[in-house]
């Protein structure tokens, strides 16, 4: 059998050992979009919805998610994050509301995983809160912009 980073030599799952790494500052910066109809990102826009200040909420849930990555993806390593920000860009031209995650931390494994969970979450709780009005929204482009720290340096996706 190959030996892969989550796998031991009997290929049995287990989390990569990270003990020997150094601390470095990590940073993830990810990306992701929800389309909408123009009437319903109106009412988030104009604070018009009955639910209430919907990108705000969705903000919370994507730093609490973003906190609780580890419960939630198998073989993810529990990270003490230092920094989360959630940036929600309504652009009434395409109809939908970009959501930009940027998390650091310093330590011995990276925050994509992090980053990527709390855009998904905070994109599904828009959905969630505005679904009576629009069941048609698309959670799309969900990426990795940039990262930074620990053995493979900065990157950035073009």
């Amino acid at each position: 059998m190959t030996y892969t980073p989550h796998f031991n030599q009997a290929g049995e799952a287990h989390i990569v050992d990270i003990t020997g790494k150094p601390q470095t500052e990590r940073v993830a910066v990810t990306e992701g979009y929800i389309e909408m109809q123009p009437e319903t990102l109106k009412s988030i826009v104009e604070m018009k919805h009955k639910k209430g200040d919907v990108l705000s909420i969705a903000r919370i849930a994507g730093i609490m998610a973003s906190k609780k990555t580890a419960d939630l993806i198998p073989l993810c390593h529990p990270i003490a994050l230092t920094h989360v920000e959630i940036d929600l860009t309504p652009e009434l031209e395409n109809n939908r509301v970009r959501c930009q995650t940027t998390i650091k931390t310093i330590g011995q494994t990276g925050v994509e995983m992090e980053a990527l969970t709390a855009t998904q979450i905070t994109l599904l709780t828009i959905y969630d809160m505005c679904k009576g009005l629009d069941r048609g929204m698309a959670i799309q482009s969900v990426r990795l912009l940039e990262k930074k720290g620990g053995k493979s340096g900065h990157w950035f996706n073009n």
